[in-house]
């Protein structure tokens, strides 16, 4: 028999080959939910952050925007213990400092030429924003935001919807938050999702159609980005949203992305990203989520249903009731993509 050379074709065919079988999706189901947002008939819930509750997981909050009316904040069986009104409000981050509190960071879009920060702190015990402070995020209409904290300094990533993303420094003097613009950087197109690895410095944006770019997350880092991950229609199907991170020892661990094009979501090995699986969250009795915009994941224990870690992502499709987010158990999602890997 004639040997056949891997050439042309061949290559690329051995490359799509390649690229189907990371892109086995597995199913898992979702484990809890959120009571829908008070939006109605409206695209309208969209992004999460968790705090995890170090001495009682169980106690754990989750902060969730509607996009039309404010924050809710979930306890994890889904009830909502607070909601604060501001409007339209887009993507939430949070961090938690120690004795100075949990920082509780939403993106304003209220102005479309002026992007602001909201900041609040959050009560812990019962659930409730106080606001502390707001700082500006740049001229144009703000989308995403993530937090890091960088040499003890906490930093915002404002992204705008057109591509540009502003660096600022978060001054904490009390109950009192401003901020102090740092740098601009920037994608060619339509962004949101961000997310800081401040174990490396790592910045991650998602470009909607592109994919995901990487970035510096230093101040004084270059500001020049590469598109690190491509919206390839296989692994990762446009629009590209929300983003998350796993993180395992000093360079390990997980990046997840939104691909909402097909309703999953595209898992990447650190630090290489390589591509490393893809899930649903679908099967159970809570239903599936489709359209997903926010994602939000923490590890460690939080219950028996969340024994290693949380995930959580908005559903699009809630029908018949209002948007909600969905709640899955990290460790359930990481047992099927490894028994899926060829």
């Amino acid at each position: 028999m004639r040997a056949i050379q891997t050439t042309g074709l061949g290559l690329l065919l051995a490359s799509v080959l390649a690229v189907s079988a990371t892109a086995q999706t597995v199913t898992v189901p979702a484990r809890g939910q959120t009571v829908p947002v008070g939006t109605v008939a409206e695209d309208a819930a969209d992004d999460p952050a968790i705090w995890r509750d170090p001495r009682n997981p169980e106690r754990s909050l989750i902060v969730g925007t509607d996009k039309k009316a404010g924050l809710h904040v979930y306890r994890l069986s889904g009830e909502s213990v607070h909601f604060t009104p501001a409007g339209r409000v887009n993507n939430v981050d949070l961090v938690d400092l120690g004795a100075r509190g949990v920082l509780v960071i939403a993106s304003d879009r209220n102005d479309p030429a002026r992007a602001l920060l909201k900041l609040y702190r959050l009560n812990t015990r019962s659930g409730a924003l106080a606001p502390v402070g707001e700082a500006e995020g740049g001229a144009g209409e703000a989308y995403g935001v993530c937090l890091a904290v960088i040499d003890r300094q906490v930093h915002a990533f404002s992204v705008l919807k057109d591509g540009q993303i502003v660096q600022v420094r978060l001054d904490l003097v009390r109950d009192k938050a401003s901020g102090t613009f740092v740098r601009k950087l920037s994608v060619p197109s339509q962004a949101e999702g961000c997310v800081v690895d401040n174990r490396t410095r790592t910045l991650y944006v998602g470009e909607e159609k592109a994919g995901v770019w990487v970035f510096d997350a230093r101040p004084d880092g270059p500001s020049e980005g590469r598109l690190a991950i491509r919206a390839d229609g296989v692994q990762l199907v446009a629009d590209v949203e929300g983003l998350a991170l796993a993180t395992e020892g000093r360079t390990g661990g997980w990046l997840v992305v939104s691909s909402q094009g097909d309703n999953a979501y595209a898992l990447y090995r650190l630090p290489e990203l390589t591509p490393a699986g893809r899930f649903r969250i679908s099967g159970g009795e809570l239903g599936s989520t489709e359209e997903t915009d926010g994602i939000a994941l923490a590890l460690g224990r939080f219950s028996r249903a969340y024994p290693d870690g949380l995930f959580v992502a908005q559903d699009g499709d809630n029908a018949p009731d209002a948007q909600n987010f969905k709640l899955a158990s990290w460790a359930e999602i990481l047992k099927a993509v490894r028994a899926a890997a060829p």
